[in-house]
């Protein structure tokens, strides 16, 4: 028997913009506990944004994140020794966790410069619908079309 599902945290909003996804995000850029430097990586992002578009860095955020969420993705059912790729919806936050996930391990895979200039870029590119993160998400939709057929097994 399962257990219970452990209860949701509350995190708190972002001390610079005062908003939960920024705060959000700005927690899946940490790595090893280190906020201090996650928070200097986005926030230093921000501003090369602002200096690069000339408008606000949080419209810029919103409008990727926007770009870059699914709204299906495929998942490997297995029926009578066969395994089908059903495709499914994706619900909010999780559309939200996968956008940010692509979008920094799309600005993580370019070359050269420091972090924050490549998440920057990474973020104004998924704004003007292009980039990695956004070729990711087209992917999954192509293979949740693809494999439209075995919805039935949802």
């Amino acid at each position: 028997m399962r257990r219970r599902r452990p209860e949701h945290r509350q995190i708190l909003p972002d001390p610079v913009y005062n908003d939960k996804l920024v705060a959000k995000f700005v927690n899946y850029v940490m790595v090893q506990g280190k906020k201090g430097i996650a928070e200097k990586i986005f926030y230093g992002a921000m501003d090369l944004i602002k200096q690069r578009t000339k408008s606000d860095g949080l419209k810029i955020f919103e409008k990727a994140i926007e770009n870059t969420s699914p709204s299906v993705e495929v998942k490997s059912r297995r029926i009578g020794g066969a395994t089908y790729q059903v495709p499914i919806e994706v619900p909010k936050n999780r559309r939200f966790y996968l956008a940010s996930q692509w979008i920094i391990n799309a600005a993580g895979g370019r070359s050269g410069k420091p972090m924050s200039e490549k998440l920057a870029t990474e973020l104004i590119s998924a704004a003007n619908g292009e980039g990695g993160a956004v070729k990711k998400k087209d992917d999954t939709h192509r293979m949740a079309d693809a494999n439209k057929a075995f919805a039935h097994f949802r």
